[in-house]
């Protein structure tokens, strides 16, 4: 028999390391910039990827009011709020939702992508949007993500 151990090891939370990166939304498609940016969180870019546990990177966003959406979206899509009392459902049409907080676009478009449990909830206090190009991270010295 050949001695050598084929087994996969599986990372802990203990022995995951979290790398920073800078991600320029400035021209990008909200849709597969958020694709993106949930796979990088969740830490499905790298070998080591365990699905139970937290292996993801932290990821800042800048320029998120320079985003753009594909189509006629700006004017038909509607982001949904619901206060569950009778009547409560709110609609946002993104044009609208651009203008309050640009951030909220990027990260309802996040979060609706990472998983709906623990694990989703703590990978997603590792994502920061700011709408300009200062961000208060650069003493993680953040590395640039290119898609």
């Amino acid at each position: 028999m050949n001695t050598l151990s084929y087994r996969t090891e599986s990372v802990s939370k203990e022995k995951a390391e979290h790398k920073w990166y800078v991600v320029d939304a400035e021209n990008q498609v909200v849709g597969r910039l958020c694709s993106h940016i949930a796979t990088v969180l969740r830490g499905k870019n790298k070998p080591s990827y365990t699905p139970h546990a937290d292996t993801g990177d932290h990821v800042i966003v800048i320029n998120a009011d320079k985003i753009r959406f594909t189509g006629k979206k700006w004017a038909q899509k509607e982001y949904k709020d619901f206060s569950l009392h009778p009547g409560g459902l709110r609609l946002t049409v993104a044009e609208e939702l651009m203008e309050k907080d640009p951030r909220r676009i990027i990260e309802r478009g996040v979060k609706g992508m990472l998983p709906k449990t623990k694990l989703g909830r703590q990978v997603y206090k590792r994502l920061f949007v700011y709408a300009g190009t200062v961000h208060p991270h650069t003493a993680q010295k953040p590395e640039d993500l290119k898609f």
